[in-house]
């Protein structure tokens, strides 16, 4: 009965105790017959280690494929609760900036009034304060007013309701400002409503000696 027979989990020990050499057909003596037993062991040994270290590589292999899947899996997880994060920043930001910005148009009109007051030298005593603190709660929420006499004439922020010819322009100029505009960091809210000037406009006589060029 053999190991296997017995129920012992040892592995089978090869022993090579033939007589005769099977390659040459020669009798073995006693010196050689040991050195072909350990040979053999030698062998069911080397044989036994690179299956083991065969297993350990496909394990290691396999291991380090799972490490990889999951770091792969866990940078795609981070970058899309990056990009989350910054999508709803935005958003937060944009929903504020529309709120603050339709209070500050209904106040617009008031400031207009304000301005007029002041101009006529109407802005006395408490309604003075008052329009004071107002204008400097405007200007914390980001409001500030644009468009000044003098300046050249810009379609994206001004918009034109008089129009006329001057010798004094090179270009076109706001000459009045008949209301001015406002914006929130760089939103319009009302474009500045201003007077427009030209440069002179060409005579009759000019105009006919151009064509004739």
């Amino acid at each position: 009965m053999n190991t296997r027979e017995n129920g012992s989990g040892e592995e089978p020990v090869i022993r090579d105790n033939r007589k005769i050499d099977p390659e040459t057909g020669e009798a073995r003596s006693q010196a050689e017959r040991e050195q072909a037993e350990w040979a053999a062991q030698e062998a069911g040994q080397a044989g036994e280690a690179g299956q083991a270290a065969s297993a350990a590589g496909l394990a290691a292999a396999e291991l380090a494929a799972q490490l990889a899947e999951r770091t792969a899996d866990l940078q795609r997880l981070q970058a899309e609760y990056a990009n989350y994060r910054k999508r709803v920043d935005r958003d937060r930001a944009m929903v504020k900036e529309q709120a603050v910005a339709g209070v500050l148009s209904e106040l617009l009109p008031v400031l207009d009034d304000i301005g007029r007051a002041r101009d006529h030298g109407e802005l006395t005593g408490g309604f003075a304060k008052v329009s004071e603190s107002l204008e400097a709660v405007a200007g914390k929420l980001g409001l500030s007013a644009f468009g000044a006499k003098g300046e050249p004439f810009d379609p994206t922020v001004h918009e034109a309701l008089m129009h006329s010819y001057s010798p004094d322009v090179t270009e076109p100029t706001c000459v009045e400002i008949l209301q001015p505009g406002y914006r929130i960091g760089e939103r319009v809210l009302r474009p500045a409503r201003v007077a427009v000037a030209e440069p002179e406009e060409p005579s009759a006589g000019d105009t006919a000696d151009a064509g004739d060029n």
